[in-house]
């Protein structure tokens, strides 16, 4: 049996960025300011270093599930092999996302609430700035609030078949990054602890969704069964406490905090009392938030304790923080509501100017002052180490570039792909099972060795794998005059057994 939804009129005193048509403009406008970045700005580290993942889509790589390679893919295909392509997907998700959000929203609190949770989402500097950026959080963030959606579906409208789209969400989501593992012990214990959901353990659809889940999740544990478990090796070790700190909790719901937008987090707080309350009484929008988030952050907590939390990982909890916002600044407490809707106000006109001004910083640098401190000090200075590396490419005569560090390796090759310079990484070399590796009469050749010279191998080093090793200079990554990186070049040749290179096995 199922229950319709309850019909919902729309609220004449809603501004019109809070309706329907002003959202579509707001986060219209947005997307488009994104796109353009997208393709303007060069990657980060992490971002080029996906690309490569992306020119060889495979069931698992070593750092994560695939689904950020199989998005880069689809973007390198429609947009061609620039930055454009490499970001086209995670943008695009924003903008679904967004919808999804005010879908949830409505559900749960009403429209006013839904329109609040699309604003203060896109005024989130992890989502007005970092959701520009192509990392396995990009996903992960769009599965997790689109799980949110389906499970507010759910429980309005009654019907069991949404189980069925929550399972391919969640599985979609494992194969995004694995702490959506966190999200199933949620939706677990919603099921356990909210009295009107728990009549769904009778119900066929809830086990066929965990096995839709189940089997779309099937091919990142094949491929890992394949290559000695290397993902979860290194992913889940992560959780192994090595000795106890305090020195990481503040840091911990600082950047939370911040990376929410610190003016949202005030509203989070206000409405997190009246959220436990309505939890304790079993209501099942409240359960919904609480009981899908809990989990996850329970871990984050517990992780903080014994090393630091990188800002990042927090990422899918943002959807639910700012329907708790929402719902504060949709129906504030009785005392000082001018107050809440006023702070919702400056949190979302805050959170968007500052978003757009690292982004056009991210074009146009303003300023160069900040050097390794700019938070878009990676994406700087790569046009001027490309012509300088094939000047000396030509120069020394050498087929290849060696590096052995993933995120130089994927910078260079980004900064060389429209040329016959191939880059390869000759350590970690189970990062690149998914690629081609160059052939061995290839690597035998002279190469130019680049490191960055905080990283710098040494020459003694390099000799264990180098018969011949010559130090040639030093190239500058730079912003405005600013030095930003330091750059050691070596002339390597003769490698020992023909062939410099790590084994892929076993794992380093």
């Amino acid at each position: 049996m199922t229950t319709a939804a309850p019909r919902r009129e729309s609220d004449p005193t809603l501004p019109f960025f809070l309706r329907p048509a002003g959202l579509v403009l707001v986060v219209g406008v947005l997307t488009a300011i994104k796109l353009f970045v997208a393709g303007a700005s060069g990657l980060a580290e992490d971002e080029a270093y996906y690309r490569l993942w992306g020119l060889a889509p495979a069931l698992g790589y070593y750092d994560h599930p695939p689904m950020i390679a199989w998005w880069t893919w689809a973007g390198l295909s429609l947009s061609g092999d620039g930055s454009l392509g490499v970001r086209l997907m995670p943008v695009l998700a924003g903008m679904l996302g967004s919808l999804a959000l005010w879908r949830t929203g409505l559900l749960l609190f009403g429209e006013r609430a839904g329109g609040y949770a699309v604003l203060l989402f896109n005024a989130a500097p992890i989502i007005g700035i970092g959701g520009l950026m192509a990392t396995p959080d990009a996903p992960s963030v769009f599965f997790w609030g689109l799980a949110i959606w389906a499970l507010a579906e759910l429980h309005r409208s009654g019907n069991g078949w949404w189980w069925i789209a929550i399972g391919a969400i969640a599985g979609l989501g494992l194969t995004s990054k694995y702490s959506v593992l966190f999200l199933g012990a949620g939706i677990v214990l919603w099921l356990v602890f909210v009295p009107e959901a728990r009549r769904w353990w009778r119900s066929w659809q809830l086990w066929a969704g965990g096995a839709v889940a189940v089997a779309l999740f099937a091919p990142v544990i094949s491929w890992n069964a394949a290559h000695e478990w290397a993902s979860f090796v290194k992913q889940f070790g992560r959780a192994v406490p090595h000795g106890w700190t305090l020195k990481y909790v503040g840091e911990f719901f600082g950047a939370l905090a911040g990376l929410l937008n610190p003016i949202t987090a005030v509203l989070v707080l206000v409405g997190l009392g009246g959220l436990v309350a309505n939890v304790r009484k079993g209501r099942a929008e409240a359960g919904l938030l609480f009981w899908t988030s809990l989990p996850f952050l329970a871990y984050l907590l517990f992780h903080s304790f014994h090393t630091r939390v990188q800002a990042n990982w927090p990422a899918p909890l943002y959807p639910a923080l700012v329907l708790l916002a929402a719902s504060v600044a949709a129906a504030p407490p009785l005392t000082g509501r001018r107050v809440w809707r006023g702070l919702a106000a400056c949190a979302i006109v805050v959170g968007i100017a500052l978003g757009t001004l690292v982004q056009i910083h991210a074009v146009v640098p303003i300023t160069g002052a900040f050097a390794r401190k700019d938070p878009t000090f990676q994406i700087r200075g790569w046009e001027g180490i490309r012509g300088a590396v094939l000047r000396m490419a030509k120069e020394q005569k050498v087929s290849w570039i060696a590096t052995h560090g993933y995120g130089l390796n994927a910078q260079l090759s980004f900064a060389l792909r429209d040329t016959t310079l191939r880059v390869e990484q000759v350590s970690e070399r189970i990062r690149y099972v998914m690629a081609e590796p160059l052939p061995v009469e290839v690597v035998s050749r002279p190469a130019l060795f680049l490191t960055e010279k905080r990283r710098d191998p040494g020459v003694d080093k390099l000799r264990e794998r180098f018969g011949e090793v010559v130090r040639l200079g030093t190239l500058t990554r730079t912003v405005k005059g600013v030095t930003l990186e330091n750059l050691l070049v070596y002339k390597v040749a003769n490698p020992h057994g023909g062939d410099p290179r790590d084994p892929v096995y076993p794992l380093p």
